[in-house]
């Protein structure tokens, strides 16, 4: 869809992706949701004249009312329609190394080590 001059596609783009529960952006299916800019392409906004439709991973264990909630906040246009298209979910894991530290000395030294997976 061509951009509206009114709204700006790449400060909605960084806004919605700065959101605590968004993981990226999402361009739909086929490719649906997107701005087309000269020479380029903004996937996950689509600026029309009538409504603003945003296409995003969200990041569980957020529900769908709390992802969509945080898009149209970020998104903050009041003059017409946003629809929020939740294309995805992801979940979000961190893996911390374990240290180990143990006196240094002319017998021991430090260990590290990190968590294995066995099948």
């Amino acid at each position: 869809m061509i951009a509206d001059t009114q709204v700006d596609a790449d400060r909605i783009a960084v806004a919605v992706q700065a959101g605590r529960h968004v993981a990226r952006l999402h361009s739909g299916r086929f490719g649906e949701l997107a701005t087309y800019l000269p020479g380029r392409r903004i996937p996950g906004v689509r600026i029309g004249l009538a409504e603003v439709s945003i296409g995003v991973v969200g990041i569980y264990p957020a529900t769908v009312a709390e992802i969509a909630r945080d898009v149209r906040t970020a998104v903050a246009i009041t003059d017409r329609p946003v629809h929020v298209h939740i294309l995805d979910m992801v979940m979000t894991t961190l893996v911390v190394p374990i240290v180990l530290v143990a006196p240094v000395g002319p017998s021991v030294s430090a260990v590290v080590a990190t968590p294995s997976i066995h099948s």
